[in-house]
């Protein structure tokens, strides 16, 4: 792809850097930018910049947060002893979306993957030891996508904790294996999460 211009190419390059945007799609992004008044590019940078070094992690549950503590953790009208483990905060947000959960999240930040270089240690995992063995959790839901990463995930976190007297589940199999929990739909997600099951009955049937 051939470019009149070396600021115009590196503005294509740098935004097709971004997921599942190719050299064309960043082009047409920048252009469209272009056409833009200034004022409106400026907020846009703004923002980016802004949310980018003043964004905060939730020091209890790891959700992305402008504060401390989230909003969802801060909530006394959740169930705290009931915590739905997920892979990231879009998985946060369709659950959330269902309306069907009324406990408190931990985002792992990810899943165990040796292909790609993700280990134990590099996820929020002995956080959420901590909670449970602090003796103030009565469940914990598996909501990790159906994918082996996933299954594996939750085994490993199954047997860091399951010597604790505490209730673990997963939601049930409506989301199909293999499919990325954020986009499912909602009325399929609600209904897992409500008719999870024991997590040792999964590892039974495999």
């Amino acid at each position: 792809m051939e470019f009149s211009s070396k600021l115009l190419e590196k503005a294509v390059n740098e935004m097709a850097q971004l997921p599942g945007i190719g050299k064309r799609t960043a082009l047409r992004l920048v252009l469209h930018l272009l056409k833009q008044p200034k004022e409106q590019t400026q907020f846009l940078t703004e923002s980016l910049q802004t949310m980018r070094y003043e964004v905060k992690y939730c020091k209890s549950c790891h959700n992305i947060s402008d504060v401390e503590l989230c909003e969802i953790c801060s909530n006394e009208k959740r169930n705290h002893q009931m915590i739905c483990v997920v892979e990231d905060i879009r998985d946060v947000m369709a659950i959330e979306n269902t309306g069907q959960f009324k406990g408190v999240y931990h985002v792992l930040g990810g899943k165990i993957s040796p292909i790609d270089g993700v280990g134990p240690s590099q996820l929020n995992i002995a956080t959420l030891v901590e909670k449970v063995s602090a003796g103030k959790v009565s469940e914990v839901i598996f909501a990790l996508s159906s994918t082996m990463e996933g299954d594996t995930t939750n085994f490993y976190i199954f047997r860091q904790i399951q010597h604790y007297e505490i209730k673990t589940s997963t939601i049930a199999r409506g989301i199909s294996v293999g499919d990325e929990l954020e986009y499912a739909d909602e009325i399929t997600l609600g209904r897992s999460i409500l008719n999870r099951i024991p997590f040792e009955n999964t590892m039974k049937s495999n």
